[in-house]
């Protein structure tokens, strides 16, 4: 259920921001960083942790601060690249001697077999697969950044006073970094799935069977693997 509402949540974020970015709205960028603190606190404030509790007024707060400080517009651009980021490292920090990468644990728990007891070719796969998506996001973080720093008129070299020779607008910016991300994120997910069908033959039906068995996992081992 929450991550049901979480969703939701990173859903209404995303149309807020490119709205905001697209009507160029303060007011709108606003509520789409207010609707981004509910998001990061809905999930430890359902597990009633005091300090959830205590930090969304915060966050609040500081958007408001933001607001009438006026450059609203900072934090927008940089929430791509924060995301994108984050998840980069967290399927690389999985990678370190000693972890399990993250999608060896998945596939582990579709086959309902023991990480170690993996085909070793499967194994390995599912490790290259998990770099291969650290370097993937890894790299989509630099090129949010470096989008967010020419676009105009309120990129980050520009909210500096700086000119860059190479600029794209708002709009052109918005449209990549909250929609775009998502497509090429899909695409990867899409080609991928029959890369490993053709390597790795009858283990599913088809896409949507692929789809199946993965919420076939069950909410309790995706909030395990989501920590």
């Amino acid at each position: 259920m929450i991550l049901a509402v979480q969703a939701l949540l990173a859903l209404a974020y995303t149309v807020l921001a490119h709205t905001a970015s697209a009507r160029d709205d303060e007011r709108i960028a606003a509520a789409a960083l207010v609707v981004l603190a509910v998001m990061l606190t809905v999930a430890p404030m359902a597990r009633r942790r005091a300090w959830a509790f205590a930090l969304l007024p915060l966050l609040l707060a500081g958007v408001v601060v933001v607001y009438r400080a006026g450059p609203v517009a900072v934090p927008v651009l940089l929430v791509p690249v924060a995301f994108v980021a984050m998840v980069s490292w967290w399927f690389g920090r999985s990678l370190r001697a000693g972890q399990v990468p993250l999608i060896t644990r998945i596939v582990a728990e579709i086959e309902h077999t023991p990480a170690p007891m993996m085909a070793t070719d499967l194994r390995d796969y599912t490790r290259k697969l998990t770099a291969a998506w650290a370097w993937l996001l890894a790299a989509l973080a630099l090129v949010n950044l470096a989008l967010a720093l020419i676009a105009v008129p309120d990129g980050l070299l520009a909210q500096l006073g700086w000119h860059a020779p190479l600029t794209v607008t708002q709009t052109q910016w918005s449209w990549f970094a909250n929609l775009c991300n998502y497509g090429i994120v899909g695409g990867f997910f899409f080609i991928e799935y029959h890369t490993r069908k053709r390597r790795f033959p009858g283990r599913y039906r088809n896409f949507f069977d692929f789809l199946r068995s993965l919420a076939s996992l069950g909410p309790a081992f995706w909030k395990d693997f989501l920590r």
